[in-house]
């Protein structure tokens, strides 16, 4: 489903971070990551070709909001993968960012993922 191309996944709780990544793979996706922070994440983005993501909304160091304000300047379709919903400032910018709530199973997580970036590539054929 995703031809190997390179899913980033930004989460700061291990367990749920691993199963993010097995459900990426098991669909042929090439993780990047997981990254817990900001930092580690906009460091990656630096360095390596994004193609989606997968971000929770509270990391270690701060709200997710500078990684998706770049991915949705760059294009690059993501999911909020959140128990807490947007951050203040990422609503105001981004009001109709896809969510999907925790508790949700990481297939059902990748599914939405891959939902974005059918939607994704549809208004880029329109254009």
């Amino acid at each position: 489903m995703f031809d190997q191309l390179p899913i980033l996944i930004v989460e700061d709780e291990l367990l749920i971070a691993l199963a993010l990544a097995d459900a990426v793979e098991e669909c042929a996706g090439t993780v990047v990551g997981p990254v817990a922070t900001v930092a580690e994440a906009l460091a990656l983005m630096d360095t390596r070709s994004i193609a989606a993501a997968v971000l929770d909304a509270q990391l270690v160091d701060r709200d997710v909001t500078p990684v998706a304000l770049r991915l949705f300047e760059q294009g690059v379709p993501f999911v909020i993968h959140t128990g807490t919903g947007l951050p203040v400032e990422l609503a105001a910018l981004l009001p109709n960012v896809p969510v999907a709530m925790k508790p949700l199973k990481a297939p059902i997580v990748v599914a939405c993922l891959l939902n974005e970036m059918r939607d994704a590539m549809q208004q880029q054929l329109l254009r």
